[in-house]
């Protein structure tokens, strides 16, 4: 089997640096392009020795040049939307976490794969412990009349709430067939970074020192249940999109969500 050829927008990022190195050590996949913005056409070395790719700003360039099979994007939602549309007419498939798209954009690109029978994998986290998390988490909803999140992330995340703990929210809600839950007193006043979700209230920390950390609390009389997920290093997130990458190709329209690809 060929290897998958795949172009990083946002490369120079975090998140786009490690991402690039995952790619490049996977016998599976290679690298073939790279794109961050302000920069002058040229090349980036790759980060295990084996050569350099192009490297620019010219996103119309580097997928035409670079024929990629697919892009993946952790940029801004404000790049990723029109990056987005711009490789789907190219027949690139895509995988993107980056997160804050209104359902507007979500459903513009679905809606643009779906004419083209392009894939997409769209996902609010993809380490695979989180994607467990919300799914236990969904689980548990039926057996309890209460529950909070907290979530908390580095000081530079822009959205607030963040996607991870809205897809939790909304997994909890169909996993009470939509049954709200119950509201302690108050809570309607309740004044925090974030909001509530389907009737559940959802805090949001940001600070520095943070990379990403989520706890579900369930009550009910008597006792309380604790689902969380620690994110330690970005480097949990590359088998989740290694299993993005080699999955989207195989994909018409827009898939959200690792948990699909889980089987979950």
């Amino acid at each position: 089997m060929a290897q998958i050829r795949v172009v990083v927008n946002g490369s120079s990022g975090r998140m786009g640096q490690e991402v690039v190195k995952a790619i490049c050590l996977d016998p599976d996949t290679r690298l073939v392009g790279a794109i961050e913005r302000d920069i002058p056409d040229g090349f980036l070395p790759l980060p295990d020795g084996s050569g350099k790719v192009s490297f620019s700003s010219n996103l119309e360039n580097i997928l035409t040049d670079c024929r990629p099979d697919v892009m993946v994007d952790f940029t801004v939602a404000s790049v990723t939307v029109p990056a987005a549309m711009t490789a789907l007419k190219h027949q690139v498939h895509l995988v993107i976490g980056t997160t804050g798209l209104t359902q507007d954009e979500i459903n513009q690109i679905d809606n643009l794969a779906k004419e083209l029978q392009v894939g997409v994998v769209l996902a609010p986290n993809f380490a695979l412990g989180a994607v467990l998390m919300t799914y236990l988490s969904k689980l548990s909803s039926k057996y309890f009349d209460y529950a909070e999140i907290i979530e908390m992330h580095h000081h530079l995340k822009v959205d607030a709430p963040s996607g991870t703990s809205i897809k939790t929210a909304m997994a909890m809600t169909e996993g009470r067939s939509g049954k709200p839950f119950k509201q302690t007193p108050g809570q309607n006043d309740l004044e925090s970074r974030g909001k509530q979700v389907n009737g559940i209230p959802i805090h949001s920390v940001r600070l520095p020192g943070i990379l990403a950390r989520q706890e579900v609390i369930f009550g009910t009389s008597g006792q309380t249940l604790s689902i969380r997920h620690d994110t330690t290093s970005r480097e949990c997130y590359m088998p989740g999109i290694l299993l993005a990458v080699k999955e989207v190709i195989n994909r018409k329209g827009l898939v959200y969500g690792l948990d699909t690809l889980l089987g979950l």
